[in-house]
């Protein structure tokens, strides 16, 4: 009997039968793809769908949602040839010239002038910065249409104390003066919130540079120039990309603060603005989707050129 049972392994190996070394049961691997599956499932059905969806709907005339024609490229001729799409297109890329161009210098600005330690309160003051991004856009397109009121709001009696602005004066009313008060009202939003991506940055640079430049002899603007702008251009960039594709998809906050509308002689008429009056006041989602194809194609052919004039690929500014 013994040995018989001396020679049983040496049989199931020779037969193939029995457990292998180093092959793990078809269960373990699946594992894995289980865990994954909820996620994969869910975004399958909620994102890429939608978008393959949102696709075939482009070449697609439709009223409601059973009723679709399809027309091929028609609606992207229409929409080219509209010039209420490119009275959106100007006013967008109008407010996301001066989101960029204010918005990141005063955001830069406030993160230096936070991160000095002599600066009493400093904690305080972040989170006063930073609060305002916790509002939401709704919210704050209401506040601003009341501190942007004639005679009573505020800001107009703070202007006219400070320099003579007439009281009457109608931000939202005139529309020379709906897009500054639309940019106004964004940097009081989103500077703070910026603030907090460069204050971080600011607090990774490592000091001994700055020990380093003060040995050779640089001042704080030429310290600023050669150390902490070369520190803190991924996240410079980051914030650049970010805030251009913010300012594109603009759409609650001048909707709200013109009351439901794009304002006088469609001052305040954005790209979503004009796709969600497509889609859903006039019910043709098929043009809403050429639309926002559109949108999308121009906002990533920018942010590829901001990153490529960055260098952020190659790791050096061009």
């Amino acid at each position: 009997m013994s040995n018989i049972l001396a020679g049983r392994p040496a049989a199931q190996a020779a037969s193939g039968s029995g457990p292998r070394p180093g092959r793990r049961p078809l269960s373990d691997k699946a594992t894995p793809y289980l865990f994954v599956s909820p996620f994969m499932i869910l975004f399958a059905v909620f994102g890429v769908w939608p978008i393959i969806r949102s696709l075939i709907l482009a070449f697609y005339a439709t009223n409601g949602p059973k009723s679709q024609v399809f027309v091929g490229l028609k609606n992207f001729e229409f929409l080219f040839a509209d010039p209420d799409f490119h009275t959106a297109v100007w006013n967008t890329l109008v407010f996301a010239f001066w989101s960029v161009v204010l918005q990141i210098p005063f955001a830069l600005g406030l993160a230096i002038l936070l991160n000095q330690r002599w600066l009493p309160g400093r904690t305080f003051l972040r989170l006063a910065f930073f609060s305002p991004n916790l509002l939401g856009q709704v919210f704050v397109g209401v506040l601003f249409s009341v501190l942007l009121a004639p005679q009573y709001g505020l800001l107009n009696k703070a202007l006219h104390a400070l320099i003579g602005l007439p009281l009457d004066t109608k931000w939202l009313s005139n529309p020379a003066l709906v897009m500054p008060a639309i940019v106004l009202t964004s940097l009081w939003l989103y500077v703070g919130f910026n603030m907090i991506y460069f204050l971080a940055a600011l607090q990774a640079v490592d000091k001994e540079l700055y020990e380093a430049a003060m040995i050779d002899g640089a001042g704080p603007w030429r310290q600023f120039l050669a150390v902490t702008l070369p520190g803190i251009r991924p996240v410079a960039t980051f914030v650049l990309v970010t805030t251009t594709i913010g300012s594109f998809q603009l759409f609650e906050l001048p909707y709200t603060m013109l009351s439901n509308s794009a304002g006088p002689n469609n001052a305040g008429l954005t790209v979503v603005m004009y796709l969600y009056n497509n889609g859903f006041v006039t019910g043709d989602l098929g043009y809403a989707s050429a639309v926002g194809w559109t949108l999308a194609i121009g906002v990533l052919l920018i942010s590829l050129v901001q990153m490529r004039v960055t260098g952020v690929w190659k790791g050096e500014a061009k």
